[in-house]
């Protein structure tokens, strides 16, 4: 971490940021469970040009990743390890316009949580963090 990442406020603006993405992913995780179910996931899954079968996994790494991501477990890694699943949902809503309020949901908002999760894999695991993200390599400091 850098001189500016391990003093004052900044950890907690991490921790903030990965604490609230983390959230996030578990409301997602939430919603395919206990709204759409996860039979129903999957039928979207293959109306929508994927394998059906992917929305298990989907639903176990939003999950998973959402509880890392709340607890500090390697923070940075599960950020961007999620990324290629919110992708999948800003190619999914491309079509449908901007705003997420639109018909089908639009792409701002999976787009800004890809945004985020990435500046979360940048900047680090924040305070609070139960096992700490290895360092980036030096090109990237």
């Amino acid at each position: 971490m850098t001189r500016s990442q391990t003093h004052g406020a900044a950890p907690y603006g991490v921790a903030l940021l990965r604490i609230s993405l983390g959230v996030m992913w578990i409301s997602h995780a939430a919603l395919k469970l206990f709204v759409f179910t996860l039979p129903g996931t999957s039928q979207y899954f293959t109306s929508i040009g994927l394998m059906g079968f992917l929305a298990y996994p989907v639903f176990g790494a939003e999950l998973l990743g959402g509880l890392a991501l709340v607890l500090g477990l390697y923070a940075r890694q599960v950020s961007l390890a999620l990324v290629p699943i919110m992708a999948a949902a800003l190619w999914v809503h491309l079509p449908n316009g901007w705003v997420h309020t639109s018909p089908g949901g639009g792409w701002e908002y999976p787009l800004f949580l890809v945004v985020s999760s990435v500046a979360l894999w940048l900047i680090g695991d924040g305070a609070m963090a139960l096992r700490r993200s290895p360092p980036l390599a030096p090109a990237f400091e």
